[in-house]
């Protein structure tokens, strides 16, 4: 099945349409393939077309673009008042509101209007591709094209199949995602898909820690800002909405059956009633236009300054020791454990080192104040920012890299995607420095597992139970 000559309806002039619209009408070597543009909202489609007229005149300004493929696209993009006037196209990808009776009828609407071997494509981002092509007369036909935000820039498509989808469908939307110069990966219809899924311990960790008082945003957003991600998961939930947020945690819990490793926070609802949504309302975790503060000044005793280069190996727990204090890197045991087993208060642990810059650190009970300044010096030395956290167990960066990790596994435990999709569909759809699986390389499964593991013992509940698939391993 070849969609590449078809001609398209993209119904639903929004954000997400009109991007869509844009990236058919451009694509395929710069001849794209024509479109119609729908919108429920009467003179919706028109204004899109507009917007996009300035958007790709701009690009012609900027040298992006000739003034030829700028003309030749525009001409490709038909908005149309009603669905009839689209009755011959061979693909319809929607792009509506979020809502599933909606997105039911609409289908409805279009089957008796198009032929046969038209594609129907639904652009949701969480709700069951099975469930919406229920009720249809051929639900085989139907199949998820999950775009990502802004549509022209994201390169990642999640295909999405549903029970009834035929893979002949879901191959021919992969293949044409690819001539629309994106970077398509084939997914199971399951809650959250792939992105949405697996991206969601790198704001439940976080929330969890500032729920105990672990450590500021600013300190959180900074240490996982270390690991290469663009923005802290403070910033990126201010930026994107706590309302936004909080609505689709709660989406995959309840469709998870609620599922522990899913459940919302109580901080970010507390957010959320007192209309703290984020940029949108000038405060967030941050106020807004300042944004994020400067990290805390980590305060540091005087210390010999040649204290730091006298470190000594120690294989007991892969640190070093230096002036008799042990520093350790975590393994998901807390300060507090590590001064147990060592037999010592001597004892600091810092994070998991996956970057030059800020580290969290913590110290066991009764460390003193020259003992922690040998620490400090010692991470400085190294070229760290060390931050200090209260003592919980695989602190900031390891147990949030630990829980991406173990989600991604269980997506591919379950079929969802493969481990080559999971990476692509975490770099591409929301600029991750890296995939799961390729930070799984860089440690290792029983490191992993035994992080993964202290933290279920610790807590004591589902939330931090391994995959099978780890285990498996």
């Amino acid at each position: 099945m070849d969609l590449s000559s078809k001609s398209v309806l993209v119904v639903g002039a929004g954000i997400m349409g009109a991007g869509i619209a844009q990236v058919a009408a451009q694509a395929i070597r710069g001849e794209g393939q024509q479109v119609f543009l729908h919108d429920a909202r009467e003179g919706a489609a028109v204004e899109a077309k507009g917007k996009l007229v300035v958007t790709l005149q701009g690009l012609v300004t900027k040298g992006k673009l000739t003034a030829q493929a700028c003309e030749g696209a525009l001409a490709r993009i038909v908005p149309i008042s009603v669905l009839a006037d689209a009755r011959g196209v061979g693909l319809v990808v929607e792009a509506i509101v979020e809502k599933l009776d909606v997105k039911r009828s609409l289908f409805r609407e279009l089957e008796d209007l198009v032929a046969e071997d038209c594609v129907l494509a639904t652009n949701t981002s969480s709700i069951s591709v099975t469930a919406i092509a229920n009720g249809l007369k051929r639900p085989e036909r139907l199949v998820g094209m999950h775009f990502f935000n802004p549509v022209p820039l994201m390169k990642l498509v999640e295909v999405v199949s549903g029970l009834h989808t035929e893979a002949s469908v879901a191959a021919a939307i992969f293949e044409l995602s690819k001539l629309w110069g994106k970077v398509p990966v084939h997914a199971k219809s399951t809650p959250g898909f792939i992105v949405n899924r697996i991206a969601r311990p790198y704001y439940a960790e976080t929330l969890a820690l500032m729920q105990e008082q672990a450590a500021v945003p600013e300190v959180l957003d900074a240490c996982l800002k270390t690991v290469g991600f663009r923005m802290g998961p403070c910033e990126l939930m201010d930026l994107i909405g706590h309302d936004t947020n909080f609505a689709v945690t709660n989406s995959v819990y309840e469709a998870n059956f609620y599922d522990k490793r899913y459940v919302p926070s109580l901080m970010q609802r507390e957010l959320v009633d007192g209309g703290m949504l984020g940029r949108k309302t000038g405060r967030g975790f941050y106020r807004y236009p300042e944004g994020v503060p400067p990290l805390p000044k980590v305060t540091v005793e005087p210390v010999e300054a040649s204290a730091a280069a006298r470190a000594a190996a120690d294989d007991r727990h892969g640190g070093v020791v230096v002036q008799g204090v042990h520093i350790v890197p975590t393994d998901g045991r807390t300060a507090r454990e590590w001064a147990r087993d060592l037999g010592t208060n001597a004892v600091v642990v810092h994070d998991r080192v996956m970057g030059k810059g800020a580290l969290a650190f913590a110290t066991a009970p009764g460390l003193s104040a020259e003992q922690r300044a040998v620490a400090v010096a010692h991470l400085l030395s190294q070229g760290l920012e060390p931050c200090e956290a209260a003592d919980t167990p695989g602190l900031v960066v390891a147990r949030t890299v630990a829980m991406l990790i173990n989600e991604a596994a269980d997506a591919v435990h379950q079929g969802v995607c493969t481990p080559e999709g999971a990476d692509a569909a975490m770099k591409m759809g929301v600029n991750y420095p890296a995939g799961p699986f390729e930070w799984l390389a860089g440690w290792n499964v029983a490191g992993v597992v035994a992080l993964l593991d202290r933290l279920d013992a610790h807590y004591r509940g589902e939330r931090y139970r391994v995959s099978p698939w780890l285990r498996a391993q």
